[in-house]
């Protein structure tokens, strides 16, 4: 049995969102004449209760639009040291803006009010760069798919609009956050000044992420996304893979975190397993210990098992569940977990 556990961004369109794809009506989305397009922008605006939203190619160009929205050269973000932006981005943060970051090592990807006021660096002060943006991750990539509590969020809002600074959530997986906690869309949408949301991750989308905050930000974001060659023409036949996902696939995330956990379970009952991260959404990161497993050799011995998964350095390994992750595959998954023998380093 062949099971890609690489990411959830291995899926592919499922019969239904495929026969959505070829009966969607399309026009030109760079004159902005795509009705498929409008509608999955003004759906999403209207969840997150938001003026406007824009449709990108990636999420990595919608957080890169986002970022460069509310800075200028020169300019300082805050951010966690798991960030997405920060780590998974290619350097656009510095490429893109000429904006740097100001790392905070917080908690699994997610850093405190108080952490993000020490960091302000003081705006008379003309030797440091000046701090314009805030962004946070949720769920949390690098920190095993941790969601954040809305509460510090809350406050990290009142911090600030206390030093006029503009925030920013890269919620690739807000999706899976939204599933897991009590707090709807429009609650995000009311904390933040921008937004961006993956629909080719949990939802199972084959391509695309959007944009959401007031009509200002994105008449300068249509720009930005033109300068970044992001525009694109019949784009209506991934939009209407969108608006099928938002109407079918959120509630299934929940099996995706059940599967999830269950994989922690089975994965903290073997001997082999130094560690594994607390498991709230689709994300499982363990370690091994060094002493009767290496990181590289169970990689391998798990693949020649038809299990894939990645590494992500410092001994940290992850497995992502999936809309393609099925049940039979899962059995076959605690399965072979349990029978694993350790694998000298």
């Amino acid at each position: 049995m062949e099971v890609n556990l690489i990411s959830d961004t291995v899926t592919r369109p499922s019969s239904g969102m495929l026969k959505a794809m070829m009966h969607a009506s399309v026009g030109d989305d760079v004159f902005k004449e795509d009705p498929t397009v409008n509608e999955l922008e003004a759906e999403v605006a209207r969840l997150f209760g938001k003026e406007s939203a824009l449709f990108f190619p990636s999420g990595t160009m919608a957080n890169q639009t986002g970022i460069k929205i509310h800075t200028d050269p020169g300019d300082q973000l805050i951010c966690d040291k798991y960030a997405h932006v920060y780590n998974y981005e290619g350097g656009g943060v510095s490429f893109n803006s000429g904006v740097s970051c100001r790392l905070i090592d917080g908690n699994r990807g997610m850093m405190t009010a108080g952490q993000v006021e020490k960091a302000i660096n003081p705006p008379d002060f003309y030797h440091s760069p000046r701090t314009t943006l805030v962004c946070i991750e949720n769920t949390t990539n690098k920190g095993g798919g941790a969601c954040w509590d809305f509460k510090e969020l809350q406050q990290i809002k009142s911090v600030c609009e206390k030093h006029q600074l503009k925030f920013h959530l890269d919620g690739a997986r807000i999706w899976n956050a939204l599933a897991s906690k009590p707090e709807r869309p429009e609650a995000y949408g009311a904390l933040f000044d921008t937004i961006s949301v993956c629909l080719s991750k949990g939802l199972g989308c084959p391509v695309g992420s959007l944009l959401i905050g007031s009509e200002e930000a994105m008449e300068k974001a249509l720009r930005i996304r033109k300068v970044l060659g992001g525009g694109m023409r019949q784009a209506g036949y991934l939009a209407a893979a969108g608006l099928y996902a938002l109407e079918n696939n959120r509630e299934r995330l929940k099996e995706d975190h059940r599967r999830a956990r269950e994989i922690g379970q089975a994965l903290a009952s073997r001997t082999f397993v130094k560690h594994v991260a607390p498991v709230e959404t689709n994300i499982v990161i363990f370690e091994l210990e060094p002493e009767l497993a290496s990181d590289t050799e169970m990689v391998t011995a798990l693949n020649e098992k038809g299990i894939r998964l990645i590494g992500m350095g410092e001994g940290k390994l992850r497995l992502v569940t999936h809309s393609d992750y099925t049940e039979q595959m899962h059995e076959y998954v605690l399965a072979t977990i349990g029978e694993l023998e350790p694998v000298k380093g």
